[in-house]
């Protein structure tokens, strides 16, 4: 029987454990889950599941894509610079330009900028959505004083950028008059992306077609991965891998290694030596990806990527998978 005034349970003695005691982190530990079990959203499977009476896993083509947006997604661990390379007129860098971006936008978010570093007249602005202003890299580069030091806050560089809505990025346009002045020299480059560093942590930069500017030297030289896009002719090919083997002479060996090929395929496959084009940058490059075909981009119009195909949007997905790898 219980004595007056005694506690109703015994009292708790502490005796210290044998080993090592344990942290705060092993407290916190307690409160990890277990992952839940992927469950399918595409396809077949997803309709099975919607139904209820079982719970299917995603696919392999789904379990590809969340991966490659899994890649997408993770932290670089500070600023990266993506350049897009082929000497030759009509080899697809613009278009690369705008899918990355817009791809990369879509599923990591903001603070992705497409930079149009031509060294004359370019057509990113062009292939883009329009904004509020028509100004270019020339405007930026007459006012950069204003944000020299602390001065510059993102409000004032929307004066220069084009906001690209639903694509989640923007887009710095190169001077689109064919007479609007004088090559952008090293130092220029150099200054633009200094400013620019401070609001993106992504850069996607075009580049123009002469290999010997000032400011395409300038943009390899800040390269952290280089895509290399050509259309799947031979004469796209072969300026694609002579420029391959001026920067191996130039000492840019591991870039080359590194780099990431991407094949626009035309309409039809007819007398296209796809497999040699396969073969050369494979063993030159570190991965080779064909974009296929997509009318939209072939009427030369501002590209929306809610109207590419789902072929075109899961192929871009799949080379900024590819790009971001190398990040």
């Amino acid at each position: 029987m219980q004595q007056p005034g005694t506690a109703a349970y015994p009292e708790q003695v502490w005796t210290p454990a044998s080993g090592t005691p344990p942290t705060a982190e092993d407290f916190a530990r307690r409160r990890q889950v277990r992952p839940v079990d992927p469950v399918a959203t595409m396809g077949v499977r997803a309709v099975v599941n919607r139904i209820g009476l079982v719970r299917l896993a995603p696919g392999r083509q789904e379990q590809e894509m969340r991966r490659d947006i899994e890649m997408v997604r993770r932290n670089f661990g500070g600023l990266r610079q993506v350049t897009v390379v082929n000497p030759k007129g009509g080899a697809g860098k613009t278009v690369a330009i705008l899918l990355l971006a817009m791809t990369f936008g879509q599923k990591r978010g903001g603070y992705v900028l497409a930079w149009d570093n031509n060294e004359t007249q370019g057509t990113l602005g062009m292939r883009a959505q329009q904004d509020f202003h028509s100004r270019t890299v020339r405007d930026m580069l007459r006012d950069l004083a204003q944000f020299q030091g602390p001065h510059g806050r993102v409000g004032d560089l929307s004066q220069y950028v084009r906001s690209q809505g639903e694509g989640m990025f923007d887009v710095l346009a190169s001077d689109e008059s064919a007479t609007g002045g004088e090559m952008l020299t090293a130092a220029a480059f150099a200054e633009i992306r200094e400013v620019v560093s401070r609001f993106y942590k992504l850069i996607f930069v075009d580049t123009g077609n002469n290999v010997r500017a000032q400011n395409w030297q300038a943009a390899m030289d800040a390269t952290d991965q280089l895509v290399v896009t050509m259309s799947a002719r031979n004469d796209s090919a072969e300026t694609a891998a002579r420029m391959l083997d001026h920067l191996e002479q130039s000492g840019r060996q591991r870039l080359v290694r590194q780099a990431v090929t991407v094949v626009s395929m035309p309409p039809s496959r007819k007398e296209i030596d796809l497999p040699a084009i396969q073969e050369h940058f494979a063993a030159r490059t570190r991965a080779v990806l064909l974009a296929p075909y997509e009318r939209l981009i072939d009427t030369g119009e501002p590209i929306r990527y809610g109207q590419l195909s789902s072929a075109t949007r899961d192929a871009w997905l799949k080379i900024a998978a590819s790009v971001a790898e190398g990040l």
